[in-house]
């Protein structure tokens, strides 16, 4: 028995755990070999097939290699899905598996090389909104995808800035990569710090979490601190993270961690004025870096409201926060000297056009069925429009039930919260409860036969109802990422790490954002070719006959319940 007081030893490591360590070791090592026999090396041939790669010397064991490294890392991350058995031991492991990338050539994509000749070409004095690489004369224009030469940054200006910082610091095509990697794993750090207390902030569930058993009375209730685990390491240890943000060094992990830092201080100091405006300003950067990291800060807004969910206190605290987020866009756009022409640069981010975006893929498949009588709709505008307008209902949507289940919380659970020095615990009735159940993905505890409902937390600083209420506002951005990631224009790999980390704190269950991730993880060939293009039509099909199974399964639940 311990000992008050005692620190409680770490659970032991299992046999099977010990194995996906060193089986995703193994694989890391692989996707590395298979890097520099055949990744986005700057001299690589560009517009490479999984057939032409076959025939080069080195391509049957480039391809052998990228396959059994990918199966092994996406296994072994998939099989402690449920939580690792610490969160030291998650974090330890994530570091094995990113060091073998970390020395590797470029993976997965050729970003990185456009990323370069944009910080050239503004570190030499042309504005990179207005012109493109390759009219700016960049040298390293012949390591850029075709598709990139001709068009505007589509980055804000923090990152521009950054990546002008990487071309001073690496001189020359090679330091500035590693440079840019530097950055980018710098991301992934301050992401890394933000997650286990982001993690006590969200409770997410301890009777959810592996070999963690559920507090009495609460076999489904909120619980600080235990989830750390799983949120580490399917944040951090995921297949995505390796390959494309550490060594694809994607902008994506600078963004992740200025959000996860944004979010991190609204969360642990709400209603304060200047907490408020500094978590206004890391978002504002994350924006800067990339423009979709917006969809969060409503969501920011409601985490940081400390008690009534009033419209007043709704705009008083909105305010501090958009006043952050404003100076810092402002800033930067001033030292950058750049203005707001990068926002004209958001346009050409869809010039791409490719099945993974379903918008995309449902515009494919009906211009496939107009030709099949002889038109030609030109339907992936049109959709992709459409896309982007439901988007805006979605996200409305997911804040306007935010903002009504926290109401909930604040009208009818907060004044039965009973705290002691340890936690709190309260009673509230059905509708709060399945209020707070539909919102967070968290069945609360309770006696649901006899119409109340129990939710149990242990009290951050900030207060016992803060844990439920967090919870809310950060699943619902991680919904609101969730919905942008699957109704944008177009979908590569690495954007699937967006929503990854925030359903790690809040999601109660895992499958059904880990095994699309997962999935995802095969997209991309070494050199940066995307499977996608190779297999538009059969891809088109598969991701539309999704959409609709989704949709039927959708629509038979609500009105499943409807019924109820």
């Amino acid at each position: 028995m311990t000992a008050p007081g005692a620190s409680v030893p770490p659970p032991p490591v299992s046999l099977a755990a010990s194995a996906a360590r060193y089986a995703g070791l193994v694989g890391a090592v692989l996707l590395a070999v298979a890097g520099y026999l055949g990744g986005a090396l700057p001299d690589a041939p560009l517009g490479a097939t999984p057939a032409s790669i076959w025939r080069t010397p080195d391509g049957p064991a480039t391809l052998t290699c990228w396959l059994i490294g990918t199966v092994l890392l996406v296994g072994a991350w998939w099989s402690l899905r449920e939580g690792a058995p610490s969160t030291r031991w998650a974090y330890v492991t994530a570091g094995l598996w990113a060091l073998p990338l970390l020395v590797a050539p470029p993976l997965g994509s050729r970003d990185v090389y456009s990323y370069a000749c944009q910080g050239w070409t503004y570190a030499h004095g042309v504005d990179p909104y207005t012109v493109g690489v390759a009219a700016a004369g960049c040298p390293w224009l012949d390591t850029v995808a075709p598709i990139w030469r001709d068009t505007p940054a589509p980055y804000g200006p923090g990152f521009v800035l950054l990546a002008a910082l990487a071309v001073g610091l690496g001189g020359g095509l090679t330091g500035t990569i590693v440079a840019l990697r530097v950055i980018a794993v710098a991301g992934l750090l301050l992401a890394a710090l933000c997650l286990p207390a982001l993690a006590r902030a969200a409770g997410v569930p301890a009777g959810l979490v592996a070999g963690v058993p559920a507090r009495r009375g609460v076999p489904a209730g909120l619980v600080a601190g235990v989830p750390a685990r799983r949120a580490v390491w399917l944040a951090l240890a995921g297949p995505l993270v390796g390959v494309h943000l550490v060594a694809g060094a994607h902008n994506d992990a600078v963004m992740l961690g200025l959000l996860l830092c944004g979010l991190l201080v609204v969360v642990r100091r709400p209603g304060r004025p200047v907490a408020l405006l500094l978590a206004g300003a890391l978002l504002g950067l994350a924006v800067t870096v990339k423009a979709s990291a917006v969809v969060v800060v409503p969501f920011a807004v409601l985490a940081g409201m400390p008690d009534q969910y009033t419209v007043r206190a709704l705009l008083r605290h909105g305010a501090w926060l958009t006043g952050g987020l404003l100076a810092a866009l402002l800033v930067t756009s001033a030292v950058s000297g750049l203005g707001f022409g990068w926002v004209g640069g958001l346009t050409h981010s869809g010039d791409s056009e490719q099945w993974t975006s379903p918008p995309t893929a449902v515009g494919f498949v009906v211009d496939y069925a107009g030709a099949l009588v002889g038109r030609d709709p030109q339907a992936v505008p049109v959709v992709r429009a459409v896309a982007l307008l439901l988007l805006v209902g979605v996200l409305l949507m997911l804040w306007w039930r935010a903002w009504h289940v926290l109401r909930g919380l604040n009208e009818a659970a907060a004044p039965e919260v009973r705290c002691s020095g340890v936690g709190c615990s309260g009673v509230a009735g059905p509708e709060v409860a399945a209020r707070v159940e539909a919102s967070s993905g968290v069945a609360s505890s309770g006696v649901a036969s006899s119409g109340v409902a129990s939710l149990e937390f242990a009290c951050p600083e900030v207060g016992c109802p803060r844990v439920a209420r967090s919870r809310v506002a950060l699943h619902g951005a991680a919904l609101a990422l969730v919905a942008t990631v699957v109704l944008s224009p177009v979908f590569h790999p690495w954007y699937a790490t967006w929503p990854l980390a925030l359903l790690a704190l809040t999601a109660a269950r895992t499958t059904w954002f880990v095994l699309p991730t997962a999935a995802a993880a095969f997209l991309a060939l070494p050199d940066g070719t995307n499977l996608a293009r190779v297999t538009k039509a059969p891809g088109a099909l598969a991701m539309t006959a999704l959409l609709l199974t989704v949709l039927v399964r959708t629509l038979r639940t609500a009105r499943l319940r409807r019924q109820r």
